[in-house]
């Protein structure tokens, strides 16, 4: 018989504050699973990936080179009738995508991305230090990233790529069929197809430890983090989402998860499904951080500074960078907490978390009137998104970001992960 009142306890992940606090306080009530719940999900959802886009990654090593991309890029561009005689695979594949789902509302994928834009910098924050470096925590969903090899150097491409399309995907309209945002998630989601399948051959892939490469579970969780380390990352500096506004934002997310792939089964449709989720990510993903953990957060950490702040020689421009670094690093301690950032490796600088929150308080402070004067907040989304957009220009110009993800079409020698 099910017992659906004994819920599991909470892991390691979630013991220690600021974390512990935010599941109590934060969270829409009890949010934790029963172990039959887990184990459901667990044996389910690690070991398979995605089966439409594994079909096509397939069906690019059948045919001569560049003929699968070609045709890939024509259906996405064009549609998929544009195709004279589609494989079947490709027919399939955007069956997937083009049909749009009857609970996407429009209106409400409108608010998510101007309540995005609001946050402005402090968005941008979120993604590069809650999103992308506490989710280095999960040691599973490292391996991949650290077994394409060129760790340093690739740091700097991947945080560009992935910041220009977050922008994409919450630029108002971005989700449109043939707009930047739904393409370049199509693009993304057939990538995490090819280096599926190039991880599957490698012959060093620990299927045991580290379960089914870029696997359905870790699919749902990545997107999950997205929309949770936004929402987290700006209600714990001061700013205010309406219940209302923070439903639209997990609306947005279960529409690019939808594209991305994610089978909705797991997708969070509601706030407390995006908390529940989290918790069953921080139960088994997150208990386990590593050495490929603490690399990836510091080529991470090495790189931010330069991309935010220029690569400029004089002092000034030093110092501006150091600054930045130690700004953001100090963000991610406090909201990740003390055990957490150390897994890392991110600097404990006292001074730069009292700067953070200071400008915390100050953000409540000034985000009050915002919901009183008659326009603020209208202006306010708008002078975000500016900056959003000012900062996305800036580092894929600097970073030469590449948003085709056309280098993971050749298959990986055995053994490598490499062309």
């Amino acid at each position: 018989m099910h017992r659906l009142t004994d819920r599991v306890p909470y892991p390691p992940f979630l013991t220690a504050r600021p974390l512990s606090f935010a599941m109590r306080h934060l969270a829409p009530g009890d949010v934790r699973v029963t172990a039959e719940q887990r184990g459901a999900y667990l044996r389910q959802w690690t070991r398979c990936g995605d089966p439409e886009a594994d079909a096509v990654a397939n069906m690019f090593a059948r045919l001569p080179t560049g003929e699968g991309r070609r045709m890939f890029e024509t259906a996405l561009e064009e549609g998929i009738d544009a195709l004279e005689d589609p494989p079947v695979e490709l027919v399939k594949f955007f069956a997937s995508v083009d049909d749009i789902p009857y609970w996407v509302d429009p209106d409400e994928i409108d608010l998510a991305c101007r309540v995005i834009g609001r946050t402005g910098l402090l968005g941008i924050a979120s993604l590069a230090m809650l999103a992308l470096c506490g989710g280095y925590l999960a040691s599973r969903v490292t391996k991949p990233l650290v077994r394409t090899g060129e760790l340093e150097r690739m740091a700097p491409r991947r945080l560009a790529e992935t910041l220009a399309w977050w922008t994409e995907v919450t630029t108002p309209g971005g989700m449109a069929r043939f707009e930047c945002g739904f393409t370049t998630t199509v693009r993304v989601r057939l990538m995490h197809a090819l280096v599926r399948a190039g991880m599957s051959r490698r012959e060093d892939w620990d299927y045991d430890a580290w379960d089914h490469p870029l696997n359905a579970s870790q699919l749902a969780g990545t997107s999950m983090l997205f929309g949770f380390a936004h929402l987290a990352g700006s209600r714990a500096c001061g700013l205010h989402i309406s219940p209302r506004e923070r439903q639209a934002v997990c609306s947005l997310w279960r529409w690019v998860a939808h594209v991305m792939g994610v089978r909705p089964e797991i997708t969070p449709s509601t706030e407390r499904d995006l908390w529940r989720l989290f918790f069953l990510q921080a139960d088994y993903e997150f208990r386990a951080p590593d050495a490929d953990s603490r690399r990836l957060a510091r080529a991470l950490v090495d790189a931010i500074g330069p991309m935010m702040s220029g690569q400029g020689t004089s002092r000034l421009h030093r110092i501006r960078r150091a600054a930045t670094t130690q700004l953001l690093c100090a963000y991610a301690r406090l909201l990740l907490g003390a055990r957490n950032a150390n897994h890392l490796g991110l600097p404990d600088r006292k001074l730069f978390q009292g700067i953070v929150i200071t400008a915390a308080a100050a953000i409540t402070a000034l985000d009050y009137p915002r919901r009183l004067i008659p326009g603020a907040t209208r202006w306010c989304e708008r002078a975000g998104r500016r900056t959003q957009l000012a900062m996305t220009h800036r580092v894929t110009h600097a970073c030469r970001a590449d948003t085709t993800y056309t280098r993971h079409d050749r298959a990986p020698t055995p053994g490598t992960g490499r062309p």
